[in-house]
């Protein structure tokens, strides 16, 4: 997480003197207007600062957080916060079980705590990084079905007459609005992933590759950045798919996907192009240094022993194609045939190497790649 969402407070002020038909009309309006929210936009941001503005609107505490769980490592973080303390809170994490947020969020359960220092479960650390005193919590989970997401924080809302149990049912009526905004956003980022990624490899498919191919076209253009890409075709695939089968040709397709992308660096782009084809995207990279990546790669698949772990050890060659912008062309059709053109070159000849546009296969490619090897290593 880059920083915390901060929003400004609200500036008005709960109204004792609020009727309970008012308060009732009040609390209606808020859920039309979430609902409205939920119904009509998935961007949860824009849930995410409702729920933010009646909180802030209704129960005025002096500051209040969102915070979501991050399942793998089984820790809480800030996702969102208001009031004088959010910015320290952006580097804040609190393991699952740690304090009043963390036994919520484990518990699954609410938790008003008036008195912060005759509460155990009370962390105080946090207080000691954003500078502030926490004297009551009031903390809420916010749930999906069984699930815990996250957990809504108030620090310092309750008066002497304790925290409303109506402003309790308010709060915790907002927090199943947080979930189902965030199980939203979970399944709408999901949706996206399934469409630009490919099933077998998981790597990003040709649909999302000629989106990011214009991208960066028109980022280089723009910034004048010379750019590259590297087409991999395996030699001779259908011999594996005949001889081990296809659940085997899936797995070694996969194990090679991910060893490709491994081999990149992290502004690098990995495709399944489809069939047993991969291409490499190679940002702000000139055509002499995406040679010598292709070298690499083509080092990589031909001597590596795939498979192994399952007893297979199958070995495959491939035969790859380099086209890089400016040098080669300008648009995203020719650079897309001539790295294709430069990859068919090698396969109709003698496959195993890797060839240019505008150059050809390039001589003594494993021997080169050996060489290369060699070198770095002395």
């Amino acid at each position: 997480m880059d920083e915390v969402k901060q929003f400004p407070a609200v500036e008005r002020r709960r109204n004792p003197a609020v009727s309970a038909e008012q308060r009732e009309a009040g609390e209606v309006a808020i859920f039309q207007e979430l609902g409205k929210a939920l119904t009509s936009s998935l961007q949860l941001d824009q849930v995410l600062r409702t729920i933010m503005e009646k909180i802030d609107e209704f129960l005025r505490p002096d500051n209040w957080s969102l915070l979501l769980l991050d399942e793998e490592k089984q820790e809480l973080y800030f996702e969102l916060a208001v009031g004088k303390a959010s910015q320290a809170l952006k580097d804040v994490r609190i393991k699952v079980g740690q304090g009043i947020a963390g036994w919520v969020a484990q518990h699954g359960e609410t938790v008003v705590v008036a008195d912060t220092s005759k509460d155990t479960r009370f962390f105080s650390q946090v207080d000691e990084k954003t500078k502030t005193e926490t004297q009551s919590i009031v903390a809420v989970p916010v749930k999906f079905r069984d699930t815990c997401l996250g957990v809504i924080e108030l620090i310092n809302c309750l008066g002497p007459e304790g925290f409303d149990e109506r402003d309790l049912k308010l709060l915790e009526a907002l927090s199943d609005f947080a979930a189902i905004a965030l199980e939203n956003a979970r399944h709408v980022k999901r949706i996206h992933e399934l469409t630009i990624t490919d099933d077998c490899t998981s790597l990003y498919n040709a649909r999302h590759m000629g989106f990011i191919l214009e991208t960066e076209i028109y980022r280089s253009q723009r910034y004048n950045y010379q750019f590259s890409l590297v087409f991999i075709d395996l030699d001779h695939f259908k011999q594996v798919n005949d001889t081990h089968g296809h659940l085997v040709g899936s797995r070694l397709l996969a194990e090679i996907g991910n060893a490709l992308k491994a081999h990149c660096r992290l502004i690098d782009f990995a495709f399944r192009y489809g069939g047993d084809e991969f291409v490499i995207l190679l940002p702000q990279t000139p055509k002499d240094n995406a040679l010598n990546v292709a070298r690499r790669l083509h080092k990589l698949v031909r001597e590596t022993r795939w498979l192994d772990e399952d007893g297979l050890r199958i070995r495959v060659t491939p035969s790859l194609g380099v086209a890089s912008y400016p040098t080669d062309s300008r648009t995203k059709e020719g650079l897309l045939h001539l790295a294709d053109e430069a990859m068919y070159l090698v396969k109709n000849t003698s496959r195993d190497s890797v060839a240019a546009a505008n150059i050809g296969i390039l001589p003594d490619t494993t021997a080169a790649a050996a060489a290369e090897t060699a070198g770095s290593s002395s």
